[in-house]
């Protein structure tokens, strides 16, 4: 309710105080801020005649310095790459039209990675990495460490503690 009220006081001859603001010739501008006037000294001719004086033992310095400067030569960067990559073809296409047909060397699919994490689990002594290396056209070293440090999960089915397994009859 005390918002209605002050509403009212605030919108009170609001057209009128408008018009009267709109209707001014010309509104007052700002008072200007004191401008410090330049001295005495600025006046004074030696002072003048010091400013206007070559010293030669300055000019003769500044002869002197030679400034020779060469832009460095210009970097084009192809955005196709100069070098051709070599490909090859993918193992394992069970997608048909949506697998990739051909591979960079040294890099390797999703699914391959999949393929020879779960073929080196299975047969470690089958499937070394020196052997993956050259199957996949992959450095050792990346091998070796994706080995180690990507494992694939295996999913394992506990029964609940709190009840009792049902075994099949």
């Amino acid at each position: 309710m005390g918002a209605r009220v002050t509403r009212v006081f605030r919108n009170f001859n609001l057209e009128s105080r408008a018009t009267r603001e709109i209707s001014k010739e010309k509104p007052t501008s700002a008072p200007r801020h004191p401008v410090a006037r330049p001295g005495p000294l600025s006046d004074d001719p030696e002072i003048q005649e010091e400013i206007r004086r070559k010293d030669d033992k300055l000019l003769a310095l500044l002869k002197e310095v030679y400034v020779d400067s060469i832009d460095p030569p210009m970097q084009v960067k192809d955005k196709g790459g100069s070098k051709q990559q070599e490909y090859r073809l993918t193992k394992l296409g069970h997608l048909r039209d949506l697998d990739i047909p051909s591979i960079p060397k040294g890099k390797i699919s999703v699914v391959e990675v999949l393929t020879l994490l779960n073929n080196h689990k299975l047969s470690p002594q089958t499937w070394t990495t020196e052997k993956i290396a050259k199957e996949y056209n992959i450095d050792l070293k990346e091998v070796t460490s994706l080995l180690e440090f990507f494992i694939p999960f295996a999913v394992e089915i506990f029964p609940p503690k709190d009840r009792k397994a049902l075994k099949p009859s």
